[in-house]
């Protein structure tokens, strides 16, 4: 029996996807629910498990773009499975032939003695020409039968032309379906938003101190899962979020589409390129409850098996350039959200603490908006309460109450 494997639907608003890789050759045997091919959709890459036993053969080409509904394999349920092959015989050692004996070579006649000949420099101007290494061919002698004299390599300039002899290749490979998804809404985003950026500083040293006083008990306490900073701008953002609900709205054509909670889509780093998961309802989560969500999804994202559903919705993003080393910069909306918070390195500087210099862990933060629905008062006020809420994370994230927010 011959079974038509077709693409599945990824998510509701997928009409094709892209062949990644195939996993398997045309003619293998291939097992049920066997991983066959990486796809590629518009949202997420995706494993495309075999539907039946038997042998299977390709309908399609990595790289080709195929309509879900499409048959994209055949398997033959009929075909029985192959036996293991025996190893191959030893093939029997041949000979080792007998060595023969060589004729003694000619000796070489000796070189004959150097010469001052045409471009041949003289001992002095040898030296100089190698301090400078500088290649003898390269200069013009102007002594007796054209040899280079001391003058001529004092007077040899270093040639400044067009290095030569390193590789020049190049490759040309086509993007995935969901690289140039990414690239089509980060265009979209600057060409169709009023985008604006506003920044300010947040002193972690209140936040550094709570992660080193708790850190450990929190690990101990909820199974692995570590107090990290996340949870603490999280936390942060939600809040901000409830002072200035304009940030947590989105423009719907003539419209405004105001939510009253909080998915926080956190940017993560995949095998594929940036994943953006969401945290649903993270205003109701506890600092665990965040922090055990962000580890779930980053590492599915790792893994390869972030869903589109994972992906879907969202009402405001957290990205973290921090992470590689980025110190400041200008991050783009995930649209249709209307802001971005970035953040960025801790780098301990010199500030200003009650009239007196001193050394304070410090993080420039970010917030990216869309002018079009946020105005300046409400984005600067956001980004203050988010430096607020850093600076004085016990009173106001925590109630006064750190042990409890941790659940320790």
């Amino acid at each position: 029996m011959i079974l038509e494997m077709k693409v599945p639907s990824p998510g509701e608003s997928i009409k094709e996807v892209e062949i990644a890789t195939w996993l398997v050759k045309d003619g293998d045997y291939v097992e049920k629910d066997q991983a066959i091919a990486e796809v590629d959709s518009d949202k997420a890459t995706l494993e495309l498990p075999a539907e039946a036993s038997g042998i299977i053969t390709l309908k399609a080409e990595e790289g080709d773009a195929v309509a879900v509904g499409a048959v994209v394999c055949l398997i033959d349920t009929s075909a029985a499975k192959p036996s293991g092959s025996a190893p191959a015989a030893e093939a029997p050692k041949a000979e080792a032939p007998k060595a023969e004996v060589k004729a003694e070579a000619p000796k070489a006649a000796p070189a004959p003695a150097a010469t001052y000949a045409s471009g041949t420099p003289s001992p002095a101007a040898r030296k100089i020409l190698d301090e400078k290494n500088i290649t003898a061919s390269t200069v013009s002698g102007t002594g007796k039968d054209g040899r280079i004299t001391k003058e001529d390599a004092l007077n040899a300039v270093p040639s400044m032309g067009t290095p030569t002899g390193g590789n020049r290749g190049s490759e040309r490979t086509k993007l995935s379906m969901l690289r140039r998804k990414v690239a089509e809404r980060l265009v979209a985003a600057k060409n169709e938003t009023a985008m604006l950026t506003t920044f300010n500083e947040v002193n972690m040293t209140p936040i550094n101190n709570l992660r080193n006083e708790y850190k450990d008990a929190f690990k101990a306490k909820h199974a692995g899962v570590g107090l990290g900073y996340m949870s603490f701008f999280t936390k942060a953002v939600t809040r901000a979020l409830a002072l200035f609900p304009d940030v947590n709205s989105m423009m719907d054509g003539d419209y405004k589409v105001a939510y009253d909670f909080c998915d926080i889509s956190i940017a993560v780093s995949g095998p594929k390129g940036l994943m953006v998961p969401v945290v649903r309802n993270a205003e109701n989560l506890t600092f665990r409850g965040v922090e055990a969500e962000i580890k779930r999804l980053a590492i599915k994202a790792r893994d390869g098996q972030i869903t589109v559903d994972d992906m879907t919705g969202g009402t405001f993003t957290i990205t973290n350039g921090g992470v590689f080393g980025s110190m400041l910069s200008t991050p783009i909306i995930n649209p249709p959200q209307s802001g971005i918070l970035g953040m960025h390195n801790i780098i301990e500087r010199p500030i200003a603490v009650n009239g007196k210099v001193e050394i304070h862990p410090m993080m420039y933060v970010a917030l990216s908006y869309d002018h079009r629905i946020i105005d300046g008062r409400e984005s600067v006020g956001f980004l203050v309460a988010i430096k607020e809420a850093l600076e004085n994370p016990v009173e106001l994230l925590m109630d006064n109450n750190p042990k409890k927010a941790l659940e320790l």
